[in-house]
């Protein structure tokens, strides 16, 4: 009795030091995850790192179910950490313990008792057949299922298979659970970040500049340079649209930067090309631009240039019709240098009800270009002050001739340059030179 009391200290503090040995093993495990989870941004990348985390750590063969509507994709790896290749089910069984953490995220421990197929009690967490084989070859005992939750949600499972013998104990299911926490978390953020990009990239497909159609008697060149590096949408757009003979190009900008410019800039492009199809009349279609703006009662406003251009009537040369709203009008660069700026002006568009525009014709000869420009290359500001109009003017001559890709490019690359890595407001550039 005295010997068997003399034991118990020791007996105790060992029991002490090996549960303080599996405490500081699942911290550090749950810590090495949490560092690793929170590197990655992509739903695919994701989920190999969460498999290849929780083997053999918390299994010898682990899956992760992506629930996807009434069905769910499966990932699982094993304990060579061999990845098998994704399955989809279209339907999860509504009486199996998958389904039941699917609907409330509740953790499903299962017994698996040898003396009967294994695949009884695999079934209901994994129901495919090939990888329920998978499993199966480890002749489980404890089969732990336990829900993926983020957002009061549960988007998968995270299902782990011990061999015979092994099973889990509660300290065991607190760390699953708590590393479902994390693989959620982590799965939740790289699938908002990979919808917000497809997001992203779907507007900017469909709000990008376009490609410039042929002009017959005329050539014609675009640049463009939003003031986000990483968006090449924003609030300067350009539009080339019509038929031989009779073509409208515009030049605009929105008010404000960014995703909600880039938005308002869709709308007025539609709308400016939609007013073209039944009036192509640049009065008229800045007029109906504002009507379109100003009845979304928005604090917002767009500035537009937009000319019609028409063979003249001997065939050579063409005539510019030209109208404004709030926008500066465009420059004439004359085959001999000369530069002009045509005298017309109007009200920005989307601030008051009912307004109407004035015309004005400038006649084009062949040679003669037309400079359409946003206020991003004006008011660009480097260290001497403004880039201006003025030194805009006084850059053209010196390209009299030369073709309209040139001619952007060079304005472009000059801003740029005056800039000297300063920020920048969005840059549109459009030239036309009359003669191929």
């Amino acid at each position: 009795m005295d010997a068997a009391l003399d034991r118990q200290p020791g007996d105790s503090s060992a029991q002490a030091r090996a549960s303080a040995d599996v405490a500081w093993r699942h911290v550090a495990f749950l810590l090495e995850a949490s560092r690793q989870l929170a590197g990655s941004l992509n739903v695919r990348r994701t989920v190999l790192r969460s498999l290849r985390l929780a083997v053999p750590y918390l299994g010898e063969w682990v899956m992760l179910a992506i629930f996807e509507g009434r069905g769910a994709t499966f990932y699982a790896c094993g304990g060579d950490g061999v990845m098998s290749e994704p399955v989809t089910v279209d339907r999860v069984p509504e009486d199996s313990a998958l389904w039941r953490i699917g609907r409330v995220g509740r953790t499903e421990l299962l017994h698996v008792a040898l003396e009967r197929d294994p695949e009884d009690g695999l079934g209901s967490l994994i129901p495919d057949e090939g990888l329920r084989a998978a499993a199966a070859t480890l002749r489980p005992a404890d089969v732990l299922g336990v829900g993926l939750n983020a957002r009061g949600s549960t988007a998968g499972a995270l299902v782990a298979v011990r061999a015979a013998g092994a099973g889990y104990d509660e300290p065991d299911v607190e760390i699953a659970e708590e590393f479902a926490r994390h693989a959620a978390m982590a799965l939740d953020s790289a699938r908002l970040y990979e919808e917000r990009v497809h997001t992203s990239a779907t507007l900017q497909a469909s709000l990008r500049p376009p490609e410039l159609p042929v002009v017959p008697g005329a050539r014609i060149a675009a640049r463009y340079r939003a003031a986000h590096a990483q968006l090449d949408i924003g609030g300067d757009f350009y539009d080339v649209h019509g038929e031989p003979g009779d073509t409208s190009v515009v030049v605009g900008d929105v008010c404000g930067k960014g995703v909600e410019a880039a938005v308002l800039t869709g709308k007025a492009r539609q709308t400016i090309k939609t007013a073209a199809r039944f009036d192509r009349s640049p009065a008229s279609i800045l007029a109906a631009l504002n009507d379109v703006l100003y009845a979304d009662h928005s604090d917002r406003f767009v500035t537009v240039a937009c000319v019609r251009v028409r063979p003249g009537s001997g065939g050579a040369g063409a005539v510019a019709t030209v109208a404004v709203a709030g926008h500066p009008p465009p420059l004439v660069l004359r085959r001999d240098g000369t530069v002009e700026e045509p005298d017309v002006s109007g009200t920005l568009s989307g601030v008051l009800p009912d307004l109407s525009y004035r015309e004005t014709e400038v006649w084009l000869a062949p040679g003669d270009a037309m400079l359409l420009y946003t206020d991003g290359v004006y008011e660009a500001r480097g260290r001497d002050d403004f880039f201006g109009q003025e030194r805009l003017r006084e850059l053209l001559p010196g390209y009299a001739g030369a073709n309209p890709e040139t001619l952007c490019e060079v304005v472009e690359q000059r801003v740029v340059e005056h800039l000297d890595g300063a920020e920048h407001d969005d840059i549109a550039l459009l030239a036309l030179r009359i003669g191929d």
